[in-house]
Parts: C-alpha cells; structure tokens; sequence
C-alpha cells in the first residue's frame, strides 16, 4: 500500500532527483507560471508543500504541490502539481485529504483541463467550480 508523506524545505535536494521528473510533467499541463526549478525555490521558502507518494520499497512513485490560499470564509488547498504512476486511486486520495484537514483546509482546488476534471470528478467526487479563462497583457 502507497503511503503520502510531506518532503520538508530541509529535504528537498535529498528527492528532488526522484520528484522533479514528475513535477515537469506535470507543469507540462500548467498555465506556465514557473518551471520545476522555480516551483522547487517556492517549496524551499515555504510558499508551496511538496508531498509524494512512496510505494512499499518506499520509491516514490508520484508528486503533488499545494499552495495554501487563505480566504475570509475558506482556506484554500490549491493543487499547482499533480502527477506519477497510479496516484489517481482512493488509498492515495484519504490520505491527501486527511493531511489536507489537519493542515486546515476547508476546500480542495485544482485548476484543470476538461479530462482532468472528469478524471478527479468521477475518481474522488470533486464538482466543476467554475472555469478559468485568461487573456495575456
């Protein structure tokens, strides 16, 4: 059974040769904002949470990124990363929003392409919010 640890800042350069793999493909379906190296400064400073997923030889086998966004009425985990092998199942899920309950947050948030949001949807019961668009200035 996979179990989701946290990597601390501390830790970070001790993984980084198994995660960032993973953490490129998936900024491969981001918005550009930043490539790995940047989003492994923000994980360094505390901006971002890096966890991963171990399997039983305790080989990492998939990544995930939060960024906490605090509202008046909501804390907010919004997933920047997301991606590895066989992630996408319920063992792997509780304990993403176990650890997402115990660090506060109140909603979970991603922002995706249409057969993600089906994939998260119909796999750990998410609901379409709203939908992003964005112009560049």
């Amino acid at each position: 059974m996979s179990q989701v640890q946290i990597v601390t800042p501390n830790q970070i350069y001790a993984v980084w040769d198994q995660v960032e793999p993973y953490l490129t493909e998936a900024l491969k379906r981001s918005g550009g904002e930043y490539n790995a190296e940047q989003l492994k400064t923000l994980i360094i400073q505390g901006q971002q949470v890096l966890l991963v997923a171990v399997n039983e030889k305790n080989i990492i086998h998939g990544v995930c990124t939060v960024e906490f966004i605090n509202y008046p009425n909501d804390r907010i985990a919004y997933v920047t990363a997301f991606a590895g092998n066989n992630v996408a199942n319920k063992d792997i899920w509780a304990q993403f929003e176990n650890w997402l309950k115990l660090s506060g947050a109140t909603k979970f948030r991603a922002s995706t392409y249409e057969s993600a949001a089906r994939l998260y949807n119909r796999a750990f019961g998410t609901v379409n919010k709203y939908i992003v668009v964005e112009k560049t200035l």
